[in-house]
């Protein structure tokens, strides 16, 4: 283990029990739903905006793009860990870190919750900045918690970032090379009035 990981971590989850308050809160952060199902809320209610056909069908296009990142960086996060399973914090030092959370059975790198939240919140702010830098920077809140919860390392969610924003970037180099199919989704969408 690098002396960044160990130090970080020891200190972040250091810090945990000390506050009955900070640890609640952390419980309800560190979890894997919160920022992902925040991040698809946004998703959904930003189908729906835009002013004119065209920036609607622009911003759909984007949403579309970051839906597919999810699937993305899930594909790297299982291709990753069938490589290399880095065993969690609690595991690695049952001794020394407090475990704040349920004790995940999958591997520590990279941070899967981080990949996917990172992935929608980069969409997000592909379309509307202020929107999405509040979801990174709950993403980016939500890796913090994970290291202090003594669920992942702090390079595990590092890692985590730079997976789901690498899915994005390829998620939306393929839209460009698909583009049919993302305008074909829109068209039925709106059939059903879905869009």
């Amino acid at each position: 283990m690098n002396p960044f990981d160990r130090e970080t971590l020891l200190f972040l989850n250091g810090l945990a029990g000390r506050s009955d308050l900070l640890d609640a809160v952390m419980r309800i952060v560190v979890g894997d739903y919160l920022v992902a199902v925040l991040g698809v809320v946004t998703l959904v209610g930003l189908w729906f905006a835009g002013k004119t056909p065209a920036e609607r069908e622009r911003m759909q296009v984007t949403l579309l793009a970051g839906a597919a990142s999810v699937g993305l960086a899930n594909l790297a996060v299982t291709t990753i860990n069938s490589i290399w399973a880095r065993p969690r914090p609690f595991v690695a030092m049952p001794e020394s870190v407090k475990l704040l959370f349920y004790p995940s059975t999958d591997p520590s790198f990279p941070a899967n919750p981080i990949a996917v939240a990172f992935a929608i919140a980069g969409a997000v702010w592909l379309i509307n900045r202020r929107l999405g830098t509040s979801l990174i920077a709950l993403a980016a809140v939500q890796a913090v918690a994970r290291v202090y919860a003594g669920v992942a390392y702090p390079t595990d969610t590092i890692g985590g970032a730079v997976v789901g924003l690498l899915a994005l970037t390829g998620a939306i180099g393929l839209r460009r090379l698909i583009r049919p199919i993302p305008e074909m989704t829109i068209r039925l969408a709106r059939a059903f009035l879905l869009a």
